[in-house]
């Protein structure tokens, strides 16, 4: 009988205790097999599971790490603002200081609403859309990921696409029926969808560079087209930048754009530091429907905590120019030691990326520019490479349709341990397609 290890006998343990022994579907290794690594710490561009072993992370909590983990700086502000109280249920210096902060990195964001989650930030975005158009419809995108409110899980991607489900037990036709779902970068059916219902759609809510089916940057244009077709029918277009505000450019991706003015934004994962902290901001006209001050209701114990803003705050003001520089540079050596590696295996493959971001299509050699392109990948291919990068130290995420992130501490040698990795995945892979 093999050896029981400690990632085996913390598995067994928290399947007795919590439903499918994880906190968030992913993390549970469904769609790759085998058992979850449970982390123990982590410092700069590494992790440490229970067992002691060393991996080089390429997941970065899901984005937040954008300056390693557990920067010195960080976790002192973090320590700081522990020493003074957990919470305190009422307003603090810091919720305002770090609004400042978005508002400096995205002026569009005039006033910013703090909550706990990206999910709430955009179940926030889509009640007040609705308030201030006095509309019901909504438009997405198959394959976008808005969190898991009922009217936004309507063909999400992200963990959804990971366990092939069309959508939820539990959310109810009614929760969905006014949710209004087109193929991402299809500008004929965006089109379709305007000309038909515009007057009765309150908001489209994009990623307005995909990263939860796999990397799917928007064609040239259409971001544009979305918010020419809302102006024109009195729409808010609304910019979830959960995963890529602050992480792909000091702005995220509309600093990175350019030309498009969204109405509102919704952000998470870096504005947080690595705690639970998102935001939502927008025109301040739209912003003051929000109570107190106006009638769309939203509230929160825990929003704007002093420890997340703390990790927030001290995190924006050291994701400096040379920061996002450095995390640039990583991935783009990052990508061509991929893509290098999986050539010479002779792996068809389609590497994408949207800034710093990038994910692989394993088994696609075209462009990838929707969900229903992304989902013909070949998932067990993928979960060979996966393993074998494992095996040798090295996290990935645990599924294909997942960005993967770097930091400003994935230095040349880091980059290095990694591309070392890669031709035995690739061989791995190759090994586990058909024909």
């Amino acid at each position: 009988m093999a050896a029981v290890t400690g990632n085996d006998a913390a598995f067994d343990r928290a399947r007795r205790i919590i439903p499918g022994g994880v906190s968030s579907p992913v993390r549970a290794f469904g769609s790759v097999g085998g058992t979850p690594v449970f982390i123990e710490r982590a410092a700069g561009a590494r992790l440490y599971d229970v067992d002691g072993r060393e991996y080089i992370d390429l997941v970065g909590s899901w984005g937040p790490a954008v300056l390693g983990h557990a920067h010195p700086e960080v976790v002192a502000a973090v320590q700081a603002a522990a020493a003074r109280g957990l919470s305190f249920g009422a307003p603090t210096v810091a919720e305002a200081e770090l609004a400042e902060l978005v508002h400096a990195r995205v002026p569009l964001a005039q006033k910013v609403r703090l909550v706990s989650t990206g999910t709430e930030a955009c179940m926030t975005a889509v009640r007040l859309a609705r308030g201030a158009t006095g509309r019901d419809l909504l438009v997405k995108f198959a394959g976008c990921y808005h969190g898991h409110s009922d009217a936004l899980l309507a063909a999400a991607g992200s963990g959804l696409a990971t366990a092939g489900l069309p959508g939820s037990a539990g959310v109810t036709a009614a929760a969905t029926a006014q949710t209004i779902v087109v193929p991402y970068n299809d500008f004929a059916a965006i089109r379709a969808v305007f000309a038909e219902l515009g007057d009765e759609i309150a908001a489209v809510i994009t990623e307005p560079a995909a990263a939860n089916m796999g990397v799917v940057p928007p064609e040239p244009g259409f971001n544009a087209l979305l918010r020419e077709l809302t102006s024109r029918h009195g729409a808010l277009l609304v910019y979830d930048e959960v995963l890529t505000g602050f992480r792909v450019s000091a702005a995220g991706w509309w600093g990175l754009e350019g030309g498009v003015e969204p109405d509102l934004f919704t952000f998470g994962k870096v504005v947080g530091g690595g705690l639970p902290l998102a935001a939502l901001g927008g025109r301040a006209e739209l912003m003051d429907l929000l109570a107190p001050l106006g009638p769309v209701y939203q509230a929160g114990t825990l929003s704007g905590n002093p420890l997340a803003t703390a990790a927030g705050i001290a995190t924006l003001r050291l994701a400096d120019a040379g920061v996002y520089e450095r995390v640039d540079a990583a991935s783009v050596k990052l990508a061509a030691e991929v893509t290098a590696a999986l050539t010479r295996a002779g792996v068809p493959h389609r590497l994408q990326r949207a800034g710093s971001l990038f994910s692989v299509f394993i088994g696609l050699d075209s462009p990838v520019r929707d969900y229903a392109t992304a989902q013909q990948q070949d998932t067990g291919a993928f979960r060979a490479f996966f393993h074998a990068m494992l095996a040798a130290g090295i996290a990935l995420p645990p599924s294909a349709f997942e960005a993967w992130f770097l930091s400003a501490v994935h230095d040349d040698a880091v980059i290095a341990r990694i591309a070392d990795a890669l031709p035995a995945a690739a061989a791995a892979a190759a090994a586990a397609m058909p024909g």
